[in-house]
């Protein structure tokens, strides 16, 4: 199959597990209605609260989200990513921030611990630390030919800002680029939509970004906006500000065609770089 459907989940997730994995159950099954073959939830698609109650609840919680995945992909019959997770990192005082994607009859085919952790003070006033309370993964993200779909390449949110990461996913042979976020408002109504064309152009590859969106807790907002991006940079979905999804094909053959019209991946001179 060269040609199918994937949708980038969009959700408004709580600190309430219960209720965020009913939310994304919801999105999951209506976008499994509408075709979408590999669906994609987004960071911290299980828990968006304190980092005290991440801390304490990381480890019953990373459970949950992985068993939760699998009965989904079996569920729905559908290649499922788990945008990010906490996962205790063993020393009592941090999580990683941890993917999976799941095959459709709910096998584990790879996860990812995000290793660039957002440390940034923003204009607005807001600050983030996340070295204080998260640990970062140090493995490379892999490449994944997701049975009868494609090459995926994992990635999550604050990655998309380092463009190296996505040129060693797309040497190990990534069609799709997915990089589910919970990316602040803030920065997302600059940056966003921009980064996530500019991997999607110079990689001549597509992208899949679930998204977090609206008020979470305190002050965390999150710019929504999940998007499915073709190897042109086409915006050909985008899911808004409201809870739901982004849907759109997927055509490797139009990876092969784009990237013969527009060949700069061969003309690189990685005898410079």
């Amino acid at each position: 199959m060269s040609d199918f459907l994937a949708a980038a989940v969009q959700l408004t997730s709580t600190s309430q597990p219960e209720v965020n994995f009913a939310a994304a159950e919801e999105q999951i099954e209506l976008a499994s209605r509408r075709g979408a073959e590999i669906i994609g939830l987004p960071e911290n698609f299980a828990f968006m609260g304190d980092d005290q109650q991440r801390l304490e609840i990381s480890s019953s919680l990373a459970e949950e989200c992985s068993r939760f995945l699998v009965t989904m992909a079996r569920r729905y019959q559908v290649a499922l990513l788990g945008g990010g997770f906490p996962v205790p990192a063993g020393d009592g005082q941090r999580t990683f921030n941890r993917s999976e994607l799941l095959g459709r009859d709910g096998q584990l085919l790879a996860r990812y611990d995000k290793i660039h952790l957002f440390d940034v003070d923003l204009p607005d006033g807001n600050t983030y630390r996340e070295s204080e309370t998260f640990d970062s993964g140090n493995e490379l993200p892999p490449v994944i030919d997701v049975p009868g779909l494609c090459k995926v390449g994992l990635s999550i949110c604050y990655d998309v800002r380092f463009p190296e990461l996505y040129r060693y996913l797309i040497d190990q042979g990534a069609e799709l680029l997915m990089i589910p976020a919970a990316f602040t408002a803030f920065t997302g109504k600059d940056h966003w939509q921009v980064l996530l064309q500019a991997r999607a152009i110079e990689n001549t590859s597509y992208v899949l970004a679930p998204a977090q969106t609206g008020i979470h807790y305190g002050r965390r907002q999150t710019h929504g906006h999940a998007m499915v991006i073709d190897p042109w940079g086409t915006v050909l979905a985008d899911a808004g500000v409201l809870q739901g999804a982004a849907i759109a094909p997927v055509d490797t053959e139009h990876v092969g065609r784009i990237r013969e019209q527009m060949p700069s991946l061969n003309h690189r001179k990685t005898q410079f770089f």
